[in-house]
């Protein structure tokens, strides 16, 4: 069995990234599962063109995309993407899209396909904070988690798909009053996000 795990690169004025800190130094294997990471683009437009891409060349049957949503208090398992980009800051590339679907003629939104009820009560039962999200945003985030369970959708994939966000590291609120986790919580709670997916 395959698991994509993707963490974001760096956006705004941060320095590093806490969803691709996290996943980078994940084992290369969990529980007979092979785990494969990589960093995606703060782009809008690369992530529709790039993820789809890596998908199709790995074929994993589990998808976990993993975010920096700063300003929130505990690991956030997203239960819903939505069909707009929406931003009032720009990507990466400079884009700034306003009220655009991410696909024209497509679904509103898709529901993620991750165990989302038991990987919260897990990272509970382990002391890690987290919570169900209703809302992934309309930022890049939101982009990769509808693209992902697009794509695995129209292709009749066999794949558990869902995104997770997760806080600020302390490194990155020295200066700004805003909740932290720590890189190792962190790093934990999406292990034992992948545990839990790869359960039948």
């Amino acid at each position: 069995m395959k698991v994509l795990v993707t963490g974001f690169e760096p956006f705004g004025e941060e320095k590093i990234n806490p969803s691709w800190e996290a996943i980078k130094t994940l084992p290369e294997e969990i529980n007979g599962a092979e785990i494969i990471k990589k960093r995606l683009p703060v782009s809008f437009k690369a992530v529709k063109k790039k993820l789809p891409k890596i998908i199709d060349e790995f074929m994993p049957k589990v998808i976990i995309l993993t975010g920096q949503a700063g300003g929130r208090v505990n690991i956030s398992v997203e239960r819903v993407a939505i069909n707009v980009m929406d931003s009032k800051k720009e990507d990466n590339d400079g884009y700034k899209p306003e009220d655009e679907p991410i696909f024209e003629n497509a679904p509103v939104a898709y529901f993620s396909t991750l165990p989302i009820r038991r990987i919260v009560n897990t990272l509970k039962q382990n002391k890690i904070p987290a919570t169900i999200s209703n809302t992934a945003g309309t930022y890049v985030c939101n982009t990769a988690m509808y693209v992902a369970l697009h794509h695995t959708t129209l292709n009749g994939l066999d794949a558990k798909t869902g995104f997770i966000h997760v806080p600020y590291i302390p490194e990155q609120v020295l200066e700004k009053t805003q909740p932290s986790m720590s890189l190792e919580m962190i790093e934990k709670a999406i292990e034992i996000a992948i545990k839990e997916s790869i359960k039948s």
